[in-house]
């Protein structure tokens, strides 16, 4: 294989926002569009289910490149560190 002086085209590779970031971010999506955070946020962590977060300003899509349990563990620190235990 030989080298060329063709242009080559590279994508580049987005770093994942942190858990409390999406967190942030999807609770305000919900918010403008009239639904209840707490509730949307619940029902898709028990079920799995990504039609309970809408897919205004990308919610939806940011919620599901990360794990549930990432969202959990997010969610329980900010828990303790809110009630000082």
């Amino acid at each position: 294989m030989s080298v060329s002086d063709e242009t080559m085209m590279f994508k580049k590779v987005e770093d994942t926002p942190s858990a409390r970031e999406v967190l942030r971010e999807v609770y305000h999506a919900l918010q403008e569009k009239g639904y209840n955070p707490i509730e949307q946020i619940v029902g898709y962590l028990i079920s799995g289910e990504p039609t309970y977060i809408t897919s205004y300003n990308n919610a939806r899509s940011m919620i599901r490149r990360l794990e549930r349990d990432e969202l959990l563990e997010e969610l329980v620190a900010e828990y303790v560190k809110a009630k000082g235990l």
